[in-house]
């Protein structure tokens, strides 16, 4: 008798752990993300340290997906694991360094043209950082805003954001898996309204950092439980509709950080009678290896391959 009562006493605090772990997942791995980019960008190699930061989260990331998955069905290998980390290395890896380093030489420029006294736009460079950091994210995210609804709505833009939605799983690995097209558009919807306005390089790395950790969790395999997160956040449950193959549902959440400019545009979509898609991915077909889906859009026939079961059927949103 009593080795049942313990036992139920252990399952009670099992089911409470992993109710803990669901509901503390998401904005402990944020934080934790955000306090390691706070503790990089205080180091001489803030880069270097930064990057450590990353593939601690990701790794992190891991282990509460196999701890507390979503969809354990995605846990399958699904053959794609080389294409994917190939485009986070290759293809969004380079882009995202290449926009760091023009960053960093439009700061140095805008410090030695203008006068020391002077500043470079309108940016509120007085305010505290942290609110700084909050309307740079709020600023850029419409840049995001604009370029990914742009990709779902404008066929030549869709092409290449198709790559990303071509996945029939989500999980913490293919976050990175853009097109260099579409990575490049969205940096530079996102990032030349904050150059316009003035911005200093350290608003840049925090938006940079914030994008990159909620990023990661929006792709998570994690059974997280973001309740009024996911009225200012986006987060896995927003983004796993946003991956549902069918219109109405695909085409909306088009936010990457925050959900403000879908909220404002009427693309907000967060039903709560009913669990989010699993079956995920494209009508559309996506070539096999890494290369030959970066020349897919480029050439007649591959984007008939992504375009054409879409005309035929309801087009998978992106």
């Amino acid at each position: 008798m009593k080795f049942r009562v313990v036992a139920l006493r252990l399952a009670r605090c099992r089911s409470l752990a992993r109710e803990a772990l669901r509901v503390l997942a998401w904005p402990a791995i944020l934080c934790a993300g955000l306090a390691g980019t706070g503790a990089a960008l205080a180091t001489a190699s803030p880069m270097f340290w930064f990057n450590l930061v990353y593939l601690g989260v990701v790794l992190l990331i891991l282990a509460c997906e196999r701890i507390l998955p979503y969809e354990r069905a995605w846990q399958a290998n699904d053959g794609e694991m080389r294409e994917d980390l190939a485009h986070t290395l290759f293809t969004k890896g380079v882009a995202q360094l290449g926009a760091y380093l023009a960053t960093l030489a439009g700061a140095a420029s805008a410090i030695a043209l203008q006068p020391a006294a002077s500043q470079a736009g309108p940016w509120p460079a007085q305010w505290p950082m942290a609110l700084q950091v909050v309307l740079g994210l709020v600023v850029a995210e419409l840049g995001l805003y604009v370029a990914h609804r742009a990709a779902h709505e404008w066929r030549p833009l869709w092409r290449f954001h198709a790559l990303h939605h071509s996945v029939r799983r989500l999980w913490v690995i293919n976050t990175g898996r853009f097109h260099i097209v579409d990575t490049l558009i969205k940096i530079a919807c996102s990032q030349t309204p904050l150059l316009l306005l003035g911005a200093p390089l350290r608003v840049f790395l925090w938006v940079s950092a914030a994008t990159a950790f909620i990023g990661l969790l929006t792709h998570c395999n994690i059974d997280v439980r973001t309740g009024f997160l996911d009225r200012i956040f986006s987060t896995p449950p927003l983004h796993r509709w946003h991956h549902s193959k069918r219109l109405p549902e695909g085409n909306r959440n088009y936010g990457e950080n925050v959900v403000l400019w879908d909220r404002l545009f009427g693309t907000y979509y967060h039903p709560r009678d009913r669990r989010p898609p699993v079956d995920i991915g494209i009508s559309g077909r996506i070539h096999d290896g890494f290369l030959r889906q970066l020349w897919q859009p480029f050439s007649a026939r591959g984007a008939r391959d992504i375009m054409e079961p879409a005309a035929k059927a309801e087009r998978p949103a992106s």
